[in-house]
């Protein structure tokens, strides 16, 4: 069964509340977050079947329009990209390192997508918007070629969005580097 997400960033901490209300109440799907994020953003993240991610996506775009930062709704998802989200990493070997950063968290997990659908190349971590001042970034891993196969795809999406800030490929990162990460 292929399932689609959905994220929404929004403005307003408390239409993003409604937001998620309005989502829940509109189609079947399931809330993973539902939470502030800086700087006094709201996310707003759904899991589902493709057409109750869009009904849902519907009612928050006709409602909270001028609240509405960003969005994406990704139907076919990679699962990489979900395991990611959900916090948990892939036991690899240390490749080549690709990272991707932008302004948003709706691009950075629609850049993240790209990426790995571009190239052989695994997440390390995919951050959204806690801690970072709502951008998102996402870490990769692979050969060189791929990495930067998949840096390219990914930037190219943030940029096409205006949402890129900055992508770097280091081809052989410090083994030190890699404790950290």
């Amino acid at each position: 069964m292929e399932y689609a997400i959905a994220v929404y960033e929004l403005k307003s901490i408390a239409k993003g509340i409604l937001a998620a209300d309005d989502a829940l109440k509109t189609a079947s799907v399931k809330l993973v977050s539902a939470q502030p994020v800086c700087p006094g953003k709201f996310e707003l993240v759904l899991a589902g079947q493709l057409a109750e991610i869009q009904a849902s996506g519907e009612r928050i775009a006709r409602g909270m329009g001028e609240y509405l930062i960003d969005s994406i709704c990704l139907g076919r998802v990679d699962k990489s990209v979900v395991q990611a989200l959900m916090g948990s990493q892939p036991q690899t070997e240390p490749g080549a390192l690709g990272v991707i950063e932008t302004f948003t968290v709706a691009s950075a997990i629609m850049a993240a997508d790209c990426a790995v659908k571009s190239a052989n190349v695994q997440i390390l971590e995919l951050r959204a918007a806690r801690g970072i001042a709502g951008k998102g970034y996402v870490l990769f891993t692979g050969d060189v070629a791929d990495v930067s196969a998949a840096i390219e795809a990914g930037s190219n999406y943030a940029k096409e969005q205006a949402t890129f800030i900055a992508s770097t490929l280091i081809a052989a990162p410090h083994s030190d580097l890699w404790t950290f990460l």
